[in-house]
C-alpha cells in the first residue's frame, strides 16, 4: 500500500477545516496536486500545502492509499470524513469530526480526538488510543441517524452523548463515560469497560449496552430481568440484565415486545 505523509508546518489561527484529508481524495494525485487541495480557515479558502509538508506517494485507488499525519492536529477538523477505503494514521491529537460519516477503511488515531468523531458512520474502523470527546458515534444535530455500522474503539475515556440515535455498529470504550450514553438508541452495541454517569440508555428502544463498572444514577425506566453469564468483547463475566426504556414505544417480533438491553457487570 502506498504511503503519503503529512507533517504540520504551522498552527492555524482558527480551526482548519480539512475534509480533503482522505484516501478517497488523495488517491491518484501527486504531492503537488495534494498541496493545492483547498482547506478552510474561517471563511477563507487556502491550500493544504500552506499548513503541511507533504512527502511520499499515493496509490491509484483509495484502498491502496495510506495517509500518515505526524504531529499535533488538534486544530484540524474533518480528517477522514466520508472516507470509503484505505487507511489514515494520526500520530498526535486531532480536532472534531474525525471519521465522520465514514463508510469503510481504517483510521488509527494514536492520540485523543475531539467531539463528533465517527458521527453517523456506516462502516469501517475507527481506533482511538487516547480519549474521545462528546457525541462519539452519534447523529448530527437535528438528525435521527446516528452510527449505523462499523466499529469505534477508544482506549481511554469518552465524553457525553455517546451513540445518540445509534442504529447499528459497535462502540467500545476502555475507560469511563459521561452522561447520556445511547440516548434514543435503536440498534447496535455500546460497551463501557469503566464507569458511567447518569442517563444510560435514556429513551432507547433497541440495542445492547454493557457497563463493566458502576452507573452513578440508574434510569428509572429500566427493569431488572435476570442474571446472565456471557462473553463481551473477549471477556467472560456475570451481568445483571435490565430492559427498557419502559417510557418509550417498543415494537414487537413474533408477538413479543422488543426492548433495549442494559447489562451491568457484577
Amino acid at each position: 500500500m502506498a504511503k503519503i505523509t503529512l507533517t504540520p508546518t504551522k498552527i492555524p489561527t482558527l480551526r482548519l477545516e480539512a475534509e480533503n484529508i482522505s484516501p478517497d481524495i488523495f488517491a491518484g494525485k501527486s504531492k503537488e496536486e495534494i498541496a493545492q487541495l483547498h482547506v478552510f480557515v474561517g471563511k477563507e479558502s487556502q491550500a493544504l500545502g500552506d499548513y503541511f509538508e507533504i512527502a511520499g506517494e499515493t496509490g491509484s485507488t483509495a484502498a491502496d492509499t495510506t495517509i500518515v499525519i505526524n504531529g499535533d492536529v488538534s486544530r484540524v477538523k474533518y480528517i477522514g470524513m466520508k472516507m470509503t477505503a484505505g487507511e489514515v494514521v494520526i500520530n498526535g491529537d486531532a480536532d472534531m469530526y474525525v471519521g465522520a460519516w465514514m463508510t469503510g477503511g481504517k483510521i488509527n488515531a494514536n492520540g485523543s480526538v475531539d467531539a463528533f468523531s465517527g458521527l453517523g458512520m456506516t462502516g469501517g474502523e475507527l481506533t482511538i488510543k487516547g480519549n474521545a470527546g462528546n457525541y462519539l458515534g452519534a447523529a448530527y444535530r437535528g438528525d435521527w441517524r446516528g452510527m449505523q455500522g462499523g466499529t469505534i474503539r477508544v482506549s481511554g475515556n469518552a465524553g457525553s452523548d455517546i451513540g445518540t440515535f445509534m442504529r447499528g455498529g459497535t462502540i467500545i470504550i476502555g475507560g469511563n463515560v459521561d452522561v447520556h450514553v445511547g440516548t434514543h438508541m435503536e440498534g447496535g452495541t455500546i460497551i463501557v469497560q469503566g464507569d458511567a454517569k447518569s442517563r444510560v440508555g435514556g429513551q432507547m428502544v433497541k440495542g445492547d449496552i454493557y457497563v463493566f463498572g458502576d452507573i452513578e444514577v440508574m434510569m428509572p425506566g429500566f427493569q431488572y430481568r435476570k442474571d446472565v453469564d456471557i462473553e463481551v468483547d473477549g471477556t467472560e463475566g456475570s451481568f445483571a440484565l435490565y430492559e427498557g426504556d419502559m417510557g418509550e414505544r417498543h415494537g414487537k417480533k413474533k408477538g413479543e415486545t422488543i426492548y433495549g438491553k442494559l447489562y451491568m457487570k457484577y
